[in-house]
């Protein structure tokens, strides 16, 4: 494509010269354009497509506006910027995304990984004290293993076992793995929740489907057309993940053992009270940075621990 085809395509009709644009003209039309089409931090997801597209980082963007840029580059660029204004999510088109310090590879088979949680790992490293133990670490519905990874990263003699029931999305997980350094720790396996696991887990951890099957329609593009469905809705109220994974638990945990599962907003009393039924009596809400309680912290009957 040449440049004067550029034109048709839209990167050059947001008020920029047609031929000879700098990173920074660029720029500056991405995030009108992405601003225009609803996308929340324009500026700072427009930085992000152009370094991909002109295999920069994103740094050099700001430190080097007037650098000129190729066709070739405005046409990659191009292709990026169309797939954000139709709300596909940046991490998928990066295909990565960072959680914990670290970043983990994102498909379609994936969750994309969010800041809320990490409240989850936060709340049970507080928790357990010496991070030096040799704990067994179980994630439920483990999708792309941030969960998983993230905590061996800060449990160094920590091993531990990710099960999904996707095939697809436990590839992804170990690559995670290998890539973050952790893989020799752990292992994937396809499964449905607790079913055929021994006893004797230190830490269980999981992020399961939360939303009612209605609210769907209600969740933002890049959330209700970009990412898988089975990881998503739970029923008519949310909950079904819930009912099914929690009972399944007491029986896995070793004596004194730790489960933390992310909460839906508005759901804490509703899983705590199906928490208490599968016979965890002590609970502790944790809130995420909002303040929403964002994962319930449960510990089995016979701990000793300070909860």
């Amino acid at each position: 494509m040449t440049q004067a085809g550029m034109t048709q395509s839209g990167m050059t009709q947001s008020g920029t010269a047609q031929g000879g644009m700098s990173q920074g003209e660029v720029l500056e039309a991405t995030a009108r354009r992405l601003a225009g089409a609803g996308v929340d931090a324009a500026r700072r997801e427009s930085r992000h497509l152009l370094a991909a597209a002109f295999g920069v980082g994103p740094e050099t963007l700001l430190a080097f506006p007037e650098r000129q840029v190729t066709v070739s580059q405005l046409c990659h660029a191009e292709t990026l910027v169309a797939r954000r204004i139709g709300r596909e999510p940046l991490a998928r088109i990066l295909g990565r995304r960072e959680f914990w310090s670290h970043e983990f590879k994102v498909t379609a088979d994936t969750l994309v990984p969010r800041p809320d949680s990490e409240t989850l790992i936060e709340s049970l490293l507080r928790d357990i004290g010496d991070r030096q133990s040799p704990l067994r670490v179980l994630d439920l519905g483990t999708g792309g293993g941030c969960l998983l990874i993230a905590l061996l990263s800060e449990l160094p003699r920590a091993r531990g076992l990710g099960v999904d029931i996707s095939v697809a999305a436990l590839a992804v997980a170990r690559d995670n793995a290998r890539a973050i350094g952790v893989g020799d720790r752990c292992f994937f396996v396809a499964g449905n929740w607790c079913a055929g696991l021994a006893p004797g887990w230190d830490l269980v951890v999981c992020n399961p489907p939360y939303i009612a099957d209605h609210e769907i329609v209600g969740l933002e593009p890049e959330v209700r057309c970009h990412e898988p469905r089975a990881a998503l809705v739970a029923g008519a109220d949310g909950l079904a993940a819930y009912r099914s994974m929690l009972p399944q638990v007491p029986r896995i945990l070793a004596p004194g053992g730790r489960l933390a599962v992310e909460l839906g907003s508005g759901q804490a009393d509703a899983v705590s009270s199906l928490a208490r039924q599968a016979g965890f009596k002590r609970l502790e809400l944790c809130p995420d940075l909002a303040g929403i309680s964002r994962c319930l912290l449960a510990v089995s009957d016979d701990t000793r621990g300070k909860l």
